[in-house]
């Protein structure tokens, strides 16, 4: 159990008044890194570390509605990832189909009317987990109150490629100008590809003490004035004022580049 400081309560109730004075922030990506370092710190079998992250992930929707941020992506499963060992991937391809299931019947998602998006190679995923985000993606198509983004399959590098690959398919069958490929277009082209693409991103986070983005989200992060935030909690110990922490960066950042 994560211990609560006496003036817990009080800090964060001062960063949310100044996170409510300072420029909206639309969009947070975050990386959850070290969940199993965190389940090796506590003594728990590696892959457990992984649920414990799930239940993190779960506050942190609640903090952004809190905060009224627009859209969250977050780094889920990575194409690296698929060199994990089958127990390992076994266990969290299940996780994640409970997870999404859990999000397509959820009165919580439906009340704050949350749209639920996988962006990724999702082709590669098990046949099973492919027909939960389905299912979450359908249940909650028509929202448009806050948009969740999650990373499956997913590589930065790829997401270009596949974007360029595209559009070379338009461009080949004529409905398309080469000279007309500009920014904006290659941007309508990235993930997910039947839906509106992940906009710009104005944070990124990454937990676990690491200090690098890890191919996340190249285009749409390093194409705009983007705050990096590294903090050393693992994700299943990351709190909310180590998020609201983030946010006023991200906001700092964004007034000093207006100056």
């Amino acid at each position: 159990m994560i211990k609560i400081h006496p003036g817990y309560a009080l800090y964060e109730r001062q960063l949310k008044r100044e996170i409510s004075s300072g420029r909206p922030i639309e969009h947070v990506a975050i990386i959850l890194d070290g969940n199993r370092r965190f389940a090796r710190k506590v003594g728990l079998p590696t892959i457990i570390g992984h649920s414990k992250g799930a239940d993190t992930l779960e506050r942190v929707l609640d903090w952004c509605m809190d905060l009224k941020i627009k859209h969250i992506t977050v780094y889920a499963f990575s194409t690296e990832n698929f060199s994990r060992s089958e127990e390992e991937k076994s266990y969290l391809f299940d996780l994640m189909k409970r997870k999404l299931l859990e999000l397509a019947a959820s009165v919580r998602i439906h009340r704050n009317r949350v749209k639920v998006r996988a962006i990724g190679r999702i082709d590669l995923l098990p046949r099973d987990l492919q027909v939960a985000i389905a299912k979450a993606e359908t249940a909650t198509k028509i929202y448009d109150n806050i948009n969740f983004n999650v990373a499956m399959a997913y590589g930065g590098q790829g997401e270009l490629a596949d974007a360029v690959r595209r559009l070379a398919l338009q461009v080949k069958a004529g409905s398309m100008r080469a000279r007309d490929v500009n920014e904006d277009l290659i941007g309508r082209y990235l993930y997910p590809h039947n839906d509106a693409s992940v906009p710009k991103v104005d944070l990124i986070i990454r937990t676990g003490g690491e200090l690098r983005t890890s191919n996340f989200l190249p285009w749409q992060a390093n194409g705009n004035e983007c705050a990096a935030y590294f903090c050393a909690p693992y994700w299943p110990e990351f709190r909310k004022v180590d998020f609201m922490r983030a946010v006023r960066t991200a906001q700092g950042r964004n007034a000093s580049c207006d100056q």
